[in-house]
């Protein structure tokens, strides 16, 4: 596959201090426009998608950024992972190919409860439906509803042959005894399992960044260093 890229300017590091950060894009052309299957050739070299745009870490003195995903057929529960399992048995999930009304509001409510300090604050819900959007690939929409069809919890993700990507998650930010992000990564794993594909990419892992740490509880996952996948049985869990 022939295909140029760019890289961007360097900014600050949205997860660790005193760090900058930069971008290597993609740039697809007519030749070699971007479709789902050079997607996932790309979400295998540590790439993730923003819109349209393909994108990975490219920075000059920091490689904290490794590309994470869960082997899916080999994964096994933690007995906390199936107490969550089954302290949620009474939520339904659906997929849908469209947000639906409610989305927006629980969307705003969690980032204004869980995420002042991030970067999708003060929430903007068309900004981010724009962000999941894409014009080469049509994202999917997991929704849980309890038994009055209250809506708990939405994962967006993409889909491709061999693999399932997270792109983000959010739920009721009243609800955090559920364990509703462990969850939701639990349900995504029991879908690629469903679906027959062998991974589920998580994004990045920073091992410096706390709030990122959750992603190596998911056993085995392998991840990306040195343009080479590096596989991890136990929990790094600190």
């Amino acid at each position: 596959m022939t295909m140029q890229f760019g890289i961007t300017r360097e900014t600050a590091c949205g997860y660790l201090q005193d760090q900058n950060e930069r971008l290597i894009v993609a740039v697809p052309d007519q030749q070699c426009a971007m479709n789902t299957e050079r997607y996932q050739y790309l979400l295998q070299h540590g790439f993730r998608r923003s819109h349209n745009d393909v994108y990975r870490p490219y920075c000059r003195l920091c490689q904290a950024c490794q590309s994470i995903r869960v082997l899916a057929n080999e994964f096994s529960y933690s007995k906390n992972q199936r107490r969550v399992i089954n302290n949620n048995k009474d939520l339904v999930r659906r997929t849908v190919q469209q947000p639906a009304a409610d989305y927006s509001a629980l969307f705003c409510q969690f980032i204004e409860q869980r995420h002042r300090d991030g970067g999708m604050y003060p929430p903007d819900a068309e900004g981010f439906w724009y962000w999941c959007d894409c014009d080469w690939m049509t994202p999917e929409y997991i929704e849980w509803r309890d038994a009055d069809q209250n809506l708990v919890m939405v994962s967006v993700i993409d889909a491709v042959p061999d693999a399932l990507s997270a792109m983000y998650t959010f739920f009721h930010p009243q609800l955090a005894a559920r364990s509703l992000g462990t969850y939701a990564i639990l349900q995504l794993i029991d879908l690629c399992q469903q679906r027959n594909k062998d991974y589920l990419y998580l994004g990045y892992q920073i091992d410096e960044c706390q709030k990122m740490n959750y992603k190596a509880r998911f056993t085995p996952n392998e991840r990306l260093i040195g343009n080479h996948w590096q596989k991890a049985v136990k929990s790094t869990k600190r």
